[in-house]
């Protein structure tokens, strides 16, 4: 098949799960056509299967902001005409389902029939497309998608009751390579270069945006750095990395904690850790969390959004109330003082990461393209 893959070229979930799928469609032989402003920074290569088109924006002084979603729309259409593609599927419904509308829209007139796939992956409905700017035109595009899916049962419920929608909402996990981060342990893993033999490593990855909470991940560590002997990894940059410095010199933990920036070898880094700590507002799925249990890391985290469906409470690690930093503590702490009881939930946590395997995945993106491709007219 011919695929059309438009998403946000970032290190955010939906940019990572996209870029992903299509690395994982073109390995499988079909054709996937990558359309976005940059090269998504998951996308490791080029190939004859995979394709990459830049989104240009035309500097212009009537607009104070480029009109990207038009420039967009122009390049699905040149993309899908010129390399006959059968499926567009974007990720993240703001602007990109709404491009991909007005795109299926000019070429009809053209005379050439596309479907359109759309993935919901969280803050495009629970922050952005909730709010009465965008509310009416995401409501439309998620209705004429042609196939309209979510990352979440927690994020297919909260869409219904957002928004008016008539189309069937289908939950598809988001998924991991498991081979990668099996591959990472396998490997030598130098962990005596981030803490001492005693030393436990407790690590936090996202965006740093307010969702986030890293101030809590901060806090979180100080009350398990009190009783364990540790460290805090800190991978990933944003809005909020200033008032997380800030709160790490106030607490004086400024050798216990390590600010690794944004990185493309999280694999590496998850390998030396044995509690990852994910405190945030809400997660529409919580991705972070599942790569790293892939990697054989426990995870504490909150219970909001879709994450109970990723980390089961007693198991994979524990769920607390949002805000709750003594309890996320306490669970950390119980589960870092004895070395079997660390063992037991890491293990736990691959051992469940499998079930989101790309091989679980993956066929069931392929039966929608090929749904769409059949019923194409």
């Amino acid at each position: 098949m011919k695929i059309g893959i438009v998403c946000y070229p970032t290190f955010g979930g939906s940019g990572v799960v996209a870029t992903e799928l299509g690395m994982a469609l073109a390995d499988k032989n079909h054709e996937v056509h990558f359309i976005t402003y940059n090269q998504p920074v998951r996308l490791d290569f080029i190939s004859h299967n995979l394709h990459f088109h830049q989104v240009l924006l035309e500097e212009y002084p009537l607009f104070e902001y480029q009109p990207y979603e038009l420039a967009l729309s122009s390049k699905m259409v040149e993309v899908v005409e010129k390399h006959e593609l059968e499926v567009l599927h974007v990720h993240y419904a703001i602007p990109h389902a709404y491009a991909a509308f007005m795109a299926k829209q000019m070429l009809k007139e053209k005379g050439i029939p596309v479907k359109v796939v759309t993935t919901l992956h969280g803050t495009d409905i629970t922050l952005v497309g909730s709010h009465p700017t965008y509310k009416t035109a995401v409501e439309f595009s998620i209705n004429n998608s042609d196939v309209v899916t979510a990352v979440s049962n927690d994020l297919k419920n909260t869409t219904n009751r957002l928004f008016n929608i008539d189309k069937d909402i289908q939950v598809i996990y988001n998924f991991i390579d498991v081979d990668k981060y099996d591959k990472s342990h396998k490997k030598e893993c130098k962990r005596a270069a981030i803490a001492l033999p005693n030393e436990r490593i407790l690590t936090h990855v996202s965006n740093f945006r307010p969702v986030k909470r890293v101030e809590d991940v901060v806090k979180v560590f100080y009350e398990v750095n009190k009783k364990i002997p540790s460290k805090l990894l800190l991978v990933g940059d944003g809005p909020e990395r200033v008032k997380a410095e800030s709160l790490v010199n106030e607490l004086k933990l400024s050798e216990h904690v390590i600010f690794l920036g944004n990185s493309s070898e999280v694999p590496k880094i998850l390998c030396y850790t044995d509690i990852f700590l994910l405190p945030s507002q809400t997660e529409s799925f919580g991705l972070a969390a599942l790569e790293a249990m892939a990697a054989k890391t426990a995870v504490i985290s909150t219970n909001t959004g879709g994450l109970p469906e990723v980390n089961i409470h007693g198991v994979t690690g524990y769920l607390s109330d949002l805000g709750d930093v003594k309890d996320m503590a306490n669970n950390a702490i119980k589960i870092l003082q004895n070395e079997e009881t660390l063992e037991s939930f890491k293990n736990n946590a691959r051992d469940h990461a499998r079930r989101f395997s790309l091989g679980n995945i993956l066929p069931v993106y392929e039966d929608i393209y090929k749904s769409c491709y059949k019923n194409k007219v």
